[in-house]
């Protein structure tokens, strides 16, 4: 597991400062004012920002990333006050008491360290872990500390006796862990969410039973050893409750006729994806996903008209023009019985027309009417203005915006729509839930290409098309 995927960013107190962690050597500081927000820029970070804390009262930040160090600074001016150096590795969660006292920080040397800055030094250092830290929660009293990572374990932590209980381990390396009175909620790689029982009221109680371990003057090594000797069982075997989610899609293959994507996900389901219609078209189980590449393998090997990647566990479509409107089927390769075979039809024009269906419809229903009964032309109907592209059939453009699509238009889940990323000939990129279109968005707002495709029934021409306009839509596995 890469741990750039991780986020090990934990911020305590409630204030009028929003704080922001990112991969810049800078962090914004917002001050909220009647004019809006004036940001305050903390400067002395060299590298990556990867976690923050703030005391209740937002007049202490506190930062950590590749630096190593822990860099302290006042909120209100941005001015940094003091740096505390001691951990080998990157800095993945922060945690500050209410008083702004006392600091806690877990790395990616498997270590978990209490600072007091008033004295300005490590005055604890927990060896629990056997892997990268990164997450870290504290009770109300920072008596105890909660620490989840990449070893997949949560320990509790007494912060001042250095005792250590094993609470329980999940499946996947922990990202973030969230105490709620006696639970505490956790979440990791995968896509679901527990809750467990933490005691988090008297956490005492975990540490009656045999299930303990001092850890506090362990070193590194030591640790590791101590935790590969030890039979340590988990104080909780199972989950409180289970947020389930969707499992994630963790391999995929695009087949030669382009039009179909083979995917794998994590609970071992192998299933084929119809681009040109948005859905899974057949779902063969748990399989080998090798021999189902090699049954559906196919001499054909048409051009590639889209680019695909699954970094969100979900298959996400990328048309670029004009490289997307390279590939034409006619209706015979596509076994439509009722359209003459040799008739061709744009694969990338028939899957956005399949995919905008209904928000054509929505956008004729509030505008067509009223703009005929006026004798007006629509935004974006205007051929002649527009010199980089060709006309692919004949028909008048009022016509041209309610053509009937080959496939049916796109079913989608009311529960996980696919999400549309596009950039508007302003410039500026958006997102947003494909079922949530009504028609009124503004024409400014998508490519040009984009309309005269779906609207006008013009392709781009390629020589005068800027190729870094494009249209991308994640679509949920179901």
């Amino acid at each position: 597991m890469d741990e750039d995927h991780s986020n090990g960013t934990n911020a305590s107190g409630n204030s009028s400062l929003l704080k922001t962690a990112k991969s810049s050597n800078n962090i914004p500081m917002n001050t909220t004012q009647i004019e809006g927000y004036i940001p305050i820029v903390a400067k002395g970070h060299k590298e990556s920002v990867y976690a923050l804390a703030m005391n209740e009262g937002g007049t202490l930040l506190v930062s950590g990333g590749t630096e190593k160090v822990v860099r302290v600074w006042d909120a209100r001016s941005g001015s940094k006050t003091l740096k505390l150096k001691g951990h080998t590795d990157n800095i993945r969660a922060l945690l500050l008491d209410s008083t702004g006292r006392f600091c806690l920080s877990g790395s990616s040397d498997s270590m978990i360290r209490l600072w007091d800055l008033g004295q300005q030094r490590c005055i604890h250092t927990y060896a629990v872990h056997t892997d990268s830290v990164w997450a870290l929660a504290s009770t109300s009293t920072f008596s105890h500390v909660y620490s989840g990572g990449r070893d997949f374990s949560v320990y509790v932590t007494d912060l001042q006796t250095r005792e250590s209980a094993l609470l329980c381990t999940e499946e996947n390396p922990v990202l973030q862990l969230a105490l709620h009175d006696d639970n505490i909620w956790v979440a990791s790689t995968d896509s679901s969410v527990h809750r467990w029982n933490a005691e988090g009221r008297n956490p005492q109680k975990i540490f009656e039973g045999d299930n303990s371990l001092l850890t506090g003057n362990l070193s590194f090594s030591r640790a590791k050893v101590s935790s590969e000797e030890s039979t340590l069982d988990p104080v909780y075997k199972q989950p409180t409750l289970t947020i389930p989610g969707i499992p994630a899609i963790v391999k995929l293959e695009v087949l030669n006729n382009r039009r179909h994507v083979l995917t794998k996900d994590t609970s071992g389901l192998v299933k084929l994806w119809e681009i040109t219609k948005g859905a899974v078209v057949e779902d063969y189980g748990k399989v080998s996903m090798e021999k189902k590449i090699k049954e559906l393998f196919e001499k054909e090997d048409l051009p590639v008209w889209f680019t695909v990647d699954i970094r969100l566990g979900c298959l996400s479509i990328h048309l670029d023009s004009p490289q997307c409107f390279v590939v034409e089927m006619s209706f015979a390769d596509l076994n439509i019985a009722d359209k003459p075979k040799d008739d061709k039809v744009n694969m990338a024009q028939e899957t956005l027309k399949g995919l905008f269906a209904n928000w054509l419809r929505k956008r004729k229903q509030r505008r067509g009417s009223a703009a005929s009964t006026n004798g007006e032309l629509l935004p974006g109907k205007d051929i002649g203005i527009r010199s980089n592209t060709t006309p692919i059939m004949d028909g008048s453009s009022e016509n041209n915006e309610t053509d009937a699509v080959i496939y049916p238009p796109f079913q989608f889940s009311n529960i996980f729509p696919p999400s549309l990323v596009t950039e508007g000939n302003h410039g500026g990129q958006w997102k947003k839930k494909i079922t949530n279109l009504d028609g009124t968005e503004d024409e400014k707002d998508f490519p040009g290409w984009f309309l005269d495709c779906i609207l006008n029934n013009l392709l781009p021409s390629a020589e005068n098309t800027n190729t870094n306009e494009n249209t991308n839509t994640n679509t949920n596995a179901k």
